[in-house]
């Protein structure tokens, strides 16, 4: 039975897409089938009359399954700003009930392991009343965390690990990805997390070159 996990982080910019590429690395290594979503995602460049989003391609590019990428990414937003502000600017309606029917699709095609990444952190507004918490939940998979460690990231880490657990959701792991090699503190930061947390601590990821380098620090045990 397939493994599906929904991937959040502790902010925008923490590496969320790149930690999920060295998952779905991790467990091509392990002769897993692997599939990734990225059902939202603010900023897209042109490719020949397609908009495209760089995460959600990096994801396709990391995962085993060939799908289209509308399937990958069904709500692309030009610009890298909030999504709510940007659907409004284009005048589009979002909301959980609608992300969570562009997945189901996706979701049918048979794979070992699932990656759905969020955009930016767990209460992003998707309108007026509803986060992209409220998608998570409508999906009622696991989370995995990404905890972008540096300075500010054990207050992050902590009220989103809260908030994840307050949603009824299991948090299935968590990943620190060091974000800056010269940070003061990073073992003992990470040391607060892990007796602070409640759910394993997937790896801890130094400053790499790419997910196949980061694969290496992440285990798939917890999840699998």
């Amino acid at each position: 039975m397939a493994k599906k996990f929904f991937v959040t982080g502790t902010d925008t910019e923490v590496g969320k897409t790149f930690v999920s590429c060295a998952i779905l690395e991790k467990a091509k290594q392990a002769n897993l089938q692997t599939g990734a979503l990225k059902p939202i995602a603010a900023g897209g460049f042109d490719d020949e009359g397609i908009i495209k989003n760089e995460d959600a391609v990096a994801l396709s590019n990391a995962m085993t399954l060939t799908l289209p990428y509308q399937s990958i990414n069904p709500v692309i937003l030009k610009e890298p700003i909030a999504p709510h502000i940007a659907a409004e600017k284009e005048g589009k309606k979002l909301s959980a009930s609608r992300l969570h029917g562009f997945v189901q699709g996706a979701l049918l095609n048979r794979a070992d392991l699932w990656l759905v990444e969020g955009a930016g952190g767990w209460f992003v507004p998707l309108n007026q009343r509803e986060t992209l918490a409220d998608f998570a939940v409508q999906l009622n998979v696991p989370v995995i965390l990404v905890v972008g460690v540096r300075l500010g990231c054990l207050n992050h880490a902590l009220l989103t690990a809260q908030a994840i657990a307050q949603s009824g959701l299991p948090l299935a792991g968590w990943v620190a990805n060091c974000l800056d090699s010269e940070a003061a503190y990073t073992e003992e930061n990470i040391e607060t997390l892990k007796g602070r947390i409640r759910a394993p601590l997937l790896g801890v990821v130094p400053k790499c070159e790419s997910p196949v380098e980061a694969a290496t620090y992440i285990s798939l045990e917890a999840l699998l």
